[in-house]
């Protein structure tokens, strides 16, 4: 086996380990609000997103050969590596590839520790567009397109990350209003199993959108590695087991479920009832199915928190966590930057060292940061056992007041002493 075999090997591997932590991070999308209503149990909920995801996979792989094009200028129209990437053959394109997709993964990693729903789309494109200016300069960033179109950073990446949520947030909110309108003065129990129904269905839609949307991405990533290091010629069509493990991966990931992100999406933000759950649900499949069938390149998880924040404005009286949507909102500014830095640095490394070696200790770097980021989340453990346990945030966020001393005398003779120092610290 040569060297340049070896560093593809890292990038198909890393490659594959991305798509796994888009699955797991990307699971609270379709299947949060449907385990906070209860209208599935935890575990059925993200077997089915998982089965959803891995067929989704394999219904369309038209844009996976080109996804790059949209942020960096490391391809042709066609498909194919710039001419200047392949001379050496192929190692330039690889270190770029291999540091990129370490800085979405580092990225998608702290921002499930900390259960915050952050694009995996972006953070890949993040890694990307860090790794392409150290190793390109700012002239490898594809900013603006030809003009022609909505295109480049700005048309693909940022104009849909501010539009996606508001119009996601928009149509939820007018749905459940519309919703409690129609069914006021109905009791819940007549109403909430239809509800509960709506969910599954339209969770679903999400689940399987999501697995055509993102699994091409790690499609095309693999494929441009492969031809790059010259082992596939085909730009029209990809290799049937890189479609396979891609599936397979990002299945996999999806059925362990992020269960720190579900948990944030589904209780931290708002509470949400059934009549919530499927208003949000049915806004985020609607806006996912007309931005795909418009050609308009959307994160599906600015899209499910627009909407679960629109089902909290839109229900009377609901109680919207502003400090935990504020968490959310910095991610998503700093997702581009930070994973952009991490996709950076990992070039520069790889070059610094060169050759092999360099994409050795960049693996490495990924693989300490992974085992790191595990451990620490080993602490205070999230699963199907307490992801829909009750979101506290006064405990967590307010300092608990010194305990006021109970004097006898000022105890009513109509209360036993112990009930009203019941619960004092």
């Amino acid at each position: 086996m040569t060297q340049a075999s070896v560093v593809l090997a890292l990038v198909v591997v890393t490659a594959l380990a991305f798509d796994f932590t888009n699955g797991f991070h990307d699971t609270a999308n379709a299947m949060a609000t449907t385990i906070a209503t209860k209208a599935l149990k935890p575990k059925t909920a993200v077997a089915l997103s998982g089965i959803l995801n891995l067929v989704g996979a394999f219904l369309s792989v038209q844009v996976a050969l080109t996804v790059t094009n949209a942020v960096v200028k490391i391809q042709n129209s066609n498909g194919t590596p710039k001419a200047a990437l392949v001379s050496d053959g192929g190692s330039a394109l690889l270190l770029i590839i291999l540091a990129g997709l370490v800085g979405g993964i580092v990225w998608n990693l702290l921002t499930w520790l900390l259960g915050l729903p952050s694009s995996s789309s972006h953070a890949l494109f993040g890694g990307l567009i860090g790794a392409t200016i150290a190793g390109l300069g700012w002239a490898g960033v594809n900013w603006n397109g030809d003009g022609s179109k909505l295109d480049g950073v700005v048309g693909k990446v940022l104009l849909p990350a501010i539009l996606s949520p508001a119009i996601a947030g928009f149509v939820a909110l007018v749905g459940t209003w519309i919703i409690h309108r129609i069914t006021a003065g109905l009791a819940a129990r007549y109403t909430d199993q239809g509800f509960k129904w709506g969910q599954i269905g339209s969770a679903s839609l999400v689940s399987l959108a999501h697995g055509t949307n993102d699994a091409q991405k790690t499609m095309g990533v693999i494929t441009l590695a492969l031809i790059a290091s010259g082992d596939w010629t085909d730009t029209k069509n990809i290799p049937f087991w890189v479609k396979v493990a891609c599936a397979l991966a990002i299945a996999l990931g999806t059925y362990l479920g992020g269960w720190r992100i579900i948990r944030t999406l589904g209780k931290g933000l708002v509470d949400i009832a059934p009549a919530q759950g499927m208003a949000a649900q049915s806004s985020s499949a609607a806006v996912i199915l007309a931005s795909s069938h418009l050609g308009f390149a959307l994160s599906t998880t600015h899209v499910a928190t627009g909407s679960v924040l629109g089902s909290g404005l839109g229900r009377p009286g609901a109680q919207v966590r502003w400090r935990v949507a504020g968490r959310m909102v910095t991610a998503w500014l700093i997702t581009l930057p930070a994973a952009g830095v991490v996709g950076a640095a990992m070039w520069g490394i790889g070059h610094l060292i060169g050759g092999l070696a360099g994409a050795l200790v960049v693996f490495a770097v990924l693989v300490a940061a992974a085992i790191g980021v595990w451990f620490r989340s080993r602490r205070a453990p999230v699963g199907s056992h307490n992801v829909n346990d009750d979101w506290d945030p006064v405990a967590a966020e307010e300092p608990v007041p010194d305990a006021v001393p109970v004097h006898a005398a000022d105890v009513p003779a109509t209360l036993p002493t112990p009930e009203l120092t019941k619960g004092r610290v």
